[in-house]
């Protein structure tokens, strides 16, 4: 789901960035944070609970609950939602503590 028109916001989905998701090709645009692109994607399952190893997703978009932390180009817990993508990016998961395929 992506907001395409805001009565404040403006979008430009037009210049394309392709980044890779568990080793698969994903497309997000500039401006968008990796979470966000994800979302767009449809990846829903972001993490698990570190309790119950319940899933988790795309929470609060600011940073503050921690549910959207992956591996960023060999980087781990990086807070996909404060995180601009950029081009190449490689993103892989650590739900259940472990890549998910």
């Amino acid at each position: 789901m992506r907001v395409k028109e805001h009565p404040i916001l403006s979008f430009n989905h037009q210049n394309e960035i392709h980044f890779t998701y568990n080793g698969k090709p994903m497309v997000g645009f500039k401006g968008d944070t990796i979470a966000a692109a994800l979302y767009d994607n449809g990846i829903r399952h972001f993490s698990d609970s570190v309790v119950h190893k319940r899933p988790r997703g795309f929470y609060c978009a600011i940073g503050n609950c921690g549910s959207c932390y992956m591996r960023v180009n060999g980087v781990d817990n990086v807070k996909t939602c404060m995180t601009l993508l950029e081009s190449d990016m490689q993103v892989i998961s650590e739900v259940g503590g472990k890549q998910d395929d």
